[in-house]
């Protein structure tokens, strides 16, 4: 009787399982939705200027003339926070692009040929990542003037470095499966197994860790403005009003650091729980475990 007692606990356990994974999803679908119509649709239709100063105004708490408050020199922070999301959503969504573009074009040029090839390019890859990734933004950064593409420049260069190991990885496993042998034994170029064969089996892989990257990318430039390296300081984003509000923290006045901070935090959750859906579909053995 005790041999099967388990199995009836496992099958008991497994559609509240899956139900909690799909709530999970839809959630996270809500907020990233949710983000999308902001970033989108609010500053078409609020004709206001984010940048208006009303000193008389300044540091209002949350209200319904003002849902997230006002900052230090009166403007609006429900409006500014939407303004600083577009702008990080934008860096982090070109410089995932970006690094994942570079990442997949090495990992699949070091799996695909091998030999020296392979080994000068993972070489390359473990020196830069031995160097921390902030130190080294910071170093790209300061070669340029503040704003945004030299930021999406530091993020997408160096960012890529994951990806290139999974794309590698993912290619030596691809190169001996049965139909990438037939096609060499058939006289395909490298050229033409690369294309035809292996880069269509690293898409997935690589387009997972492009959406796995946005959140982080996002988090790499928020810092960058924090510490005053990245965008101009009167241009909002995550990190400028983050850094702005924290003199007003200091002083008790919670909601110009609180509401940024948010929709930081928020849409990286929303991106971290479809990209595990995402990732489930890509590796069955992983979802059947996650439902037992």
């Amino acid at each position: 009787m005790a041999e099967h007692a388990d199995p009836v606990v496992w099958r008991r356990h497994g559609p509240g399982r899956r139900s909690t994974r799909a709530l999970k999803v839809r959630a996270s679908a809500a907020v990233a939705l949710l983000t999308a119509l902001a970033v989108l649709v609010v500053p078409p239709l609020v004709q206001l200027d984010q940048q208006a100063v009303d000193l008389s105004a300044k540091l209002l708490p949350p209200s319904w003339a003002h849902p997230f408050g006002t900052d230090d020199v009166g403007r609006d922070l429900l409006l500014r926070c939407v303004y600083g999301l577009r702008v990080s959503l934008l860096v982090g969504l070109v410089a995932a692009l970006a690094a994942t573009v570079i990442g997949t074009a090495v990992g699949a040029a070091a799996g695909a040929l091998g030999g020296w090839t392979d080994r000068l390019l993972m070489r390359v890859v473990d020196t830069l990542s031995s160097v921390p990734h902030l130190l080294l933004g910071v170093f790209v950064v300061a070669l340029f003037r503040p704003g945004v593409w030299p930021v999406v420049a530091s993020v997408a260069v160096t960012h890529w470095l994951s990806t290139a190991r999974i794309v590698r990885a993912e290619v030596l496993s691809l190169r001996g499966r049965p139909y990438v042998d037939a096609a060499v034994s058939g006289g395909a170029s490298r050229w033409r197994v690369a294309v035809r064969h292996l880069l269509p089996g690293v898409l997935p892989q690589a387009g997972l860790a492009a959406v796995l990257m946005v959140p982080h990318a996002m988090w790499h430039e928020s810092a960058l403005s924090f510490l005053g390296l990245g965008l101009p300081a009167h241009q909002a984003s995550l990190g400028t009003l983050v850094q702005g509000g924290r003199g007003s923290l200091l002083a008790g006045d919670w909601w110009p650091t609180l509401f940024p901070g948010l929709l930081l935090i928020l849409p990286t959750l929303a991106v971290a729980g479809l990209a595990g859906a995402w990732r489930d579909r890509l590796d069955p053995r992983r979802r059947t475990e996650a439902t037992l």
